[in-house]
């Protein structure tokens, strides 16, 4: 057998430099490159590797390790999973940071290999620097975090051990039922290594997706069901983007004359006008598509994981006979709800459900419902999008705080409620831009309020709703779709959280806009607080109070737009509508990332329509508003599903 002497972390990046991907007959290169952050546990291995030889590999250099493992989520997550990047960073806290961005990716079931570098295998200097003792097993380090947030995960103690463990890390990587994070541990003394690599292990490797079919049975107990009900709804879930199947999923609606909710990874493979399509579903969902939902006797699940945000806590389908058809390449999600499984690829699952059914000439019973849920809600939609300020104003989420409404409009000289401005976003944002958003109380409106006009263009991160994937997953989606607008919808607090990789995307030449909503708080928890009996608490950004020595002083005026525009970006400060339709449309011009500062109005935010969440709320309070949101609770938990 031919072999060559290589280090390990040579061998490594000569590996991925060689992986492909076939799918239906297409073949990609896998890894695109990789996103470094170099310290002393991997810059004089992988670092030594990358600057050698990268091969094809490109290499860029990340500000922050958790901001550039979500670039690298945001970028697979945009090219269907089809590519990815790798994230290398140092020992100890710099592999600690990725650990959130490992999470979020295993979350959503987002191809990234992480790379951390790791304590010295022959233990000789220990305790090095940023060396984590635990003094019950001196094994384990700051990478065994990674374990309960990885789908995969090996830590390659000899040099050897890269060969198992690399084309371990393929077989998940490349799964679209199992796929996630992947953690290859590499001590920095093993990285430096030398070792006679086999020729065969280092040569090209195509990976093949292939569309696992479902069997004759499972298509038979799916007709049978289907057959049986005669208000059914579909929920389109972010594996019918994945399996490429938004033409089966349109012509199987279309066809029998189904209606379809979308979840937050699904929402935009087909497009808001469609006739059929009663937009967001569940606790951030909307009236047309969660009346529907509420009296539908079956509920065919594709591509989704049934996350409480779009089952609403299992409470949502209220049909004393509901039956649920889970469509889904991974058996785990396929057995959720006690449904019937039909495990396999969604678009050949739904060709081939659609052939039977289209011979026993089936069709739904629905009348004229479809049409009136979605009629009305287009009439509140288009309120919501033109809610405006005035004398007596009464915001969305009204009786909480609603003196803070002048308080805010007097400070920050602006009175723009938040779904006017995603009105005018609406409207003004050219149609194959991508927006790109991940938590606070936007994603509910977007899910809502957003109308996607081209396929792929709604890029939401809700798997883990990890605040400061927006900003830095932007980049990553730019440099998947550099021929288009990328916007990363973010409030003030997830911007504060991070935002890392707007400095690289100036670096790279890769241009984004960052439009900033600052209602100065977590609006989105305040909310939540508020609503279930507590007072607003630790949520609002004001400055400590020196009479009451709490957080309730005057409210925090903070200036992004200085900020970023001390990074290099192009920004704009917003207190108007003319301001916000100047910015957009002088930012469309701009060759450089962009930050668009909009002070918007606490609480007008949307609000819920015809669903619930289930939260934990004490059952022990000297308040009694919470006593009562508690009761309330426990009422509505009763409607909920148990399992």
């Amino acid at each position: 057998m031919k072999t060559v002497r290589m280090t390990m972390a040579q061998a490594l990046v000569r590996f991925l430099d060689n992986q492909y991907i076939e799918f239906d007959g297409v073949e990609q290169k896998f890894v695109r490159g990789v996103f470094t952050l170099f310290g002393h546990g991997n810059v004089l291995g992988i670092g030594q590797a990358l600057e050698e030889d990268p091969g094809e590999l490109i290499v860029h250099q990340g500000k922050n390790e958790q901001g550039m493992a979500h670039a690298a989520i945001g970028y697979a997550k945009q090219m269907h999973r089809r590519q990815i990047y790798a994230c290398t960073s140092s020992i100890g806290p710099g592999a600690a940071n990725m650990v959130t961005a490992a999470g979020t990716a295993t979350a959503n079931r987002i191809p990234v290999l992480f790379l951390p570098g790791d304590t010295y295998a022959t233990r000789q200097p220990d305790p090095v620097l940023q060396q984590v003792e635990q003094y019950y097993n001196i094994g384990i380090t700051t990478n065994d975090a990674f374990k309960a947030v990885s789908r995969y995960w090996d830590r390659i103690s000899r040099p050897e051990q890269l060969m198992s463990a690399a084309i371990n890390a393929m077989r998940v990587l490349t799964n679209p039922a199992d796929t996630g994070a992947v953690t290859l541990a590499m001590p920095q003394d093993v990285e430096a290594e030398a070792y006679d690599f086999p020729i065969e292990f280092l040569a090209k490797r195509v990976h093949r997706i292939e569309r696992v079919l479902a069997t004759k049975e499972m298509i038979r107990d799916a007709v049978k069901l289907i057959m049986s009900k005669k208000k059914p709804i579909l929920i389109c879930g972010g594996g019918v983007k994945y399996s490429e199947a938004q033409e089966a999923f349109r012509t199987f609606a279309e066809a029998f004359n189904i209606p379809f909710g979308e979840t937050q990874a699904g929402k935009g493979a087909i497009t808001w006008d469609h006739e059929l399509n009663l937009g967001g579903i569940g606790a951030t969902g909307n009236l047309a598509a969660n009346t529907i939902a509420k009296e539908a006797d079956l509920v065919i699940g594709v591509g989704t994981r049934y996350t409480d945000f779009t089952t609403s806590s299992k409470w949502l389908f209220q049909n004393p006979d509901v039956a649920f058809l889970n469509i889904n390449i991974a058996s785990f999600d396929a057995y959720k709800l006690d449904g019937v499984r039909v495990i396999a690829d969604a678009k050949a699952a739904l060709e081939a459900i659609c052939k039977e059914l289209k011979g026993l000439g089936y069709r739904s019973a629905y009348t004229t419902e479809i049409k009136e849920a979605r009629d009305k809600w287009l009439q509140e939609l288009d309120r919501l999008a033109n809610v405006r300020y005035s004398e007596g104003f009464q915001p969305e989420i009204a009786g909480h705080k609603d003196e803070v409404i002048e308080e805010f409009g007097e400070k920050f000289g602006s009175y723009m409620p938040q779904t006017r401005v995603l009105g005018i976003l609406n409207e003004m944002i050219d149609g194959n831009a991508i927006v790109v958003g991940s938590s606070g109380s936007l994603p509910g409106d977007m899910q809502r309020m957003w109308c996607p006009k081209a396929p792929d263009t709604y890029h939401m991160e809700y798997g883990y709703s990890c605040m400061g994937y927006e900003i830095n997953a932007a980049l990553g989606v730019k440099m998947a779709r550099p021929d288009v607008e990328v916007y990363a919808m973010v409030g003030d607090g997830s911007y504060l959280m991070l935002h890392s990789e707007l400095i690289t995307s100036i670096q790279e030449r890769k241009k984004i806009n960052v439009v900033l909503f600052d209602n100065a708080s977590f609006g989105c928890i305040n909310n939540l607080q508020m609503g279930h009996g507590m007072g607003s608490f630790g949520t609002e950004f004001r400055m400590r109070n020196e009479q009451t020595g709490k957080l309730d002083g005057e409210l925090m005026c903070i200036d992004f737009a200085k900020c970023a525009e001390g990074y290099g970006c192009k920004t704009y400060r917003v207190r108007s509508e003319e301001d916000l339709r100047n910015a957009i449309e002088d930012a469309k011009k701009q060759t450089v990332s962009t930050l668009i500062d909009i002070k918007v109005l606490p609480k007008t935010m949307t609000h819920d329509y015809e669903s619930w969440w289930r939260v934990g709320n004490a059952e022990v309070a000297r308040k009694q508003d919470i006593v009562k949101a508690t009761e309330e609770l426990k009422e509505e938990l009763k409607k909920a599903r148990k399992y």
